[in-house]
């Protein structure tokens, strides 16, 4: 764990160093009663649609043309689909909307629209036309962990979620099944939140020790 903490240490202070970074607000949106509209049929928009899938199915897509395999997984998830080109209008139900076309003029076309509706934009590798970014991240079952270097370094993203994702145990998800079910169970208070937390650490001084051995 010592190990761990100092990469990550020495990793954030490299990157507070650089000037002119974006500031992202770390945050888990619920997704629930939130409908998502993907613009674009191709390798992006398949990456993007596959992300999502992990969290919702409520999602639409609109493209000129789909890949194969983007239709093929549409088809698969029974997801809701359109063959056109964006029209002016057609995100005024959308909580959230993915601009997954390399049309510059049309990103910031939809960011601008999006204001209007309140709706969150996040257009493929345009920052100046999103509201969030997809992180790196790491899923298992109830565990998420997001990863991002603020744009600054994808493939430090890239390769860290691998080191972390070695570092999991296989365990975990019992343990969260067992930790979940506990705070259901018992009544809340400071003995309950102090018996959780003893229960965490002493599950992860069993991993640290179970390493050294």
């Amino acid at each position: 764990m010592l190990q761990l903490k100092s990469v990550i240490i020495s990793i954030l202070k490299y990157f507070n160093k650089k000037e002119n970074t974006m500031a992202y607000f770390p945050a888990f949106i619920k997704l629930d009663n939130k409908k998502i509209l993907i613009v674009g049929g191709g390798y992006i928009a398949y990456e993007k649609l596959d992300h999502l899938l992990d969290f919702t199915k409520d999602i639409y897509i609109i493209a000129s043309e789909f890949s194969d395999e983007m239709m093929q997984r549409i088809k698969k998830e029974n997801l809701g689909f359109e063959k056109r080109v964006y029209e002016v209008g057609d995100i005024k139900d959308y909580a959230v909307v993915i601009v997954a076309v390399d049309d510059i003029p049309l990103q910031s076309e939809i960011f601008q629209e999006s204001k209007l509706h309140n709706c969150l934009c996040n257009s493929v590798d345009s920052v100046d036309y999103c509201d969030f970014i997809f992180p790196s991240y790491i899923k298992k079952d109830d565990l998420t962990i997001a990863i991002s270097t603020s744009g600054a370094s994808p493939a430090v993203a890239k390769h860290l979620k691998s080191y972390l994702r070695e570092l999991i145990p296989d365990s975990i998800s019992e343990f969260l099944k067992e930790m979940k079910n506990l705070r259901k169970t018992l009544p809340k208070g400071k003995e309950r939140m102090k018996m959780l937390d003893k229960k965490a650490k002493d599950y992860f001084l069993m991993l640290d020790f179970k390493r050294r051995v």
